[in-house]
């Protein structure tokens, strides 16, 4: 019997597969049409109510909640862990450390102070990010820290972890990868303004406006001026850590087009030029402190502590305690020490009889006699001597007169590419050029 359908079903199936072989259009087209019908035939007899007119049931139940005491116990037996990350500072003590980064833990606390490991990552320089992972009673279990180890150009990585009732520590090494970046950006009320909008970072900036210091005056900027941009940038654990040197840069200032490009000959020390291959390099940069504003400037003030009307000497430079301060130009440490009002001061003599001074540094990091590159940094911001208050005070002398520091950065101080470079020069600057391009054009399509 059941073999007897099968049969017939197969037979069946074999009939039908049969006429749609045979007659595929009249098939498809009758199904269309069935299916056509079927859906009119809803359509026509299904009618949706009103919501409105549907009946409302509230239903009403009562819940009973679990004990307090029964979740508490849960809360408790319940293990997580906090991550909190933040940045070291100049007066940082391992407990300030620790509590701000919402630690509550002594014996980590000792641990970073009995290590010199521990103590040089976390507590020998500012700026290092620092990230730490505790118990929800706010113990430690693992903080590391990293960083480049001054003169090292890789990333160091130290890491405490809690291992049973004490501590370990460990340090790890490695290197960054270097790549270029591009930027532009466009100037609406002041440069580091427009830099910061334009996501380039501070270093960068400043070295833009050294390389146009003798170019282009950054305190009298109009609305629309702009700026194109290729920068090193080294990376490591898929972040940029650090920048370089500015490899290429424009800026167009009272629609004049100022060009700069990065070139080193061999044999000799790398410096900016023009596309035509003059030297943009001056005999002194236009700061002696990055990321900084002028507070008094060379002129007739009241002095704020003498409190009578006297000719100020100098520049003062508002900057926090502990920022580094660079040599503007290069030279031989004449003095450094300490001078009465002048506080810890540092003076470097340069060629043609000039002479720069910085004075009320907290830190002193060169001695007399030792020969300074322009850039190279010899001390730190502070407050000693005559001082109300942390900055700068910058001094610039021809043949032992006082001069105005702000006129330092328009003397010339380079030489043109020579001719035995001039075919690599050309090289780099075609590749340079077609990166400040696609930097202009990433600003003209966000423009637009």
């Amino acid at each position: 019997m059941i073999n007897g359908i099968l049969a017939a079903e197969e037979k069946f199936a074999s009939c039908v597969a049969k006429a749609v072989r045979t007659y595929p259009r009249q098939i498809t087209a009758a199904i269309a049409t069935l299916l056509l019908c079927a859906g009119g035939g809803a359509f026509a007899v299904a009618s949706l109510p009103d919501a409105s007119d549907l009946p409302v049931k509230q239903v009403l139940e009562a819940v009973t909640p679990h004990p307090i005491e029964a979740q508490t116990e849960a809360l408790e037996s319940f293990s997580f862990t906090l991550f909190r990350s933040d940045e070291t500072r100049a007066s940082d003590t391992a407990e300030a450390l620790l509590r701000r980064l919402g630690i509550a833990d002594d014996d980590a606390a000792a641990f970073v102070r009995g290590s010199s490991a521990a103590r040089t990552a976390l507590l020998s320089r500012p700026g290092r990010t620092v990230t730490a992972e505790a118990t929800q009673d706010s113990r430690l279990e693992r903080l590391s820290a990293r960083f480049i180890p001054d003169g090292q150009g890789g990333l160091q990585r130290v890491t405490i972890e809690r291992a049973g009732p004490a501590f370990t520590v460990r340090t790890e090494s490695e290197s960054l990868t270097t790549s270029s970046r591009l930027a532009s950006g466009v100037v609406r009320t002041s440069f580091f303004a427009a830099t910061d909008a334009a996501g380039v970072p501070d270093a960068v900036a400043s070295q833009l406006a050294d390389v146009f210091s003798g170019d282009v005056d950054f305190r009298s900027l109009k609305k629309g001026d702009r700026f194109a941009v290729v920068y090193e940038s080294f990376d490591a654990d898929g972040q940029a850590l650090r920048t370089g040197r500015v490899l290429a840069a424009e800026f167009e200032s009272g629609g004049k087009m100022h060009q700069a490009m990065w070139f080193q000959e061999p044999g000799q020390k790398g410096a900016y030029y023009r596309p035509d291959g003059e030297s943009l390099r001056r005999a002194f940069l236009s700061s002696p402190v990055q990321y900084s504003r002028i507070s008094s400037g060379f002129a007739m003030r009241m002095h704020p502590i003498m409190n009578d009307w006297r000719q100020h000497k100098g520049i003062d430079f508002a900057a926090s305690t502990g920022t580094p301060v660079r040599s503007v130009g290069d030279g031989v440490v004449d003095f450094a020490g300490r001078q009465s009002g002048y506080g810890n001061i540092v003076i470097v003599n340069h060629r043609n009889n000039q002479s720069t001074a910085y004075a009320h540094l907290s830190r002193i990091d060169v001695r007399e006699g030792q020969s300074v590159s322009q850039g190279q940094f010899i001390g730190a911001v502070g407050s000693t001597g005559w001082a109300t208050g942390p900055h700068l005070h910058f001094e610039f002398r021809v043949n032992g007169e006082f001069r105005d520091p702000s006129t330092i950065a328009r003397q010339d101080g380079g030489n043109p590419v020579s001719a035995t470079a001039r075919q690599a020069f050309n090289r780099t600057s075609v590749a340079m050029r077609a990166e400040l391009d696609a930097a202009a054009n990433v600003l003209q399509a966000s423009a637009n």
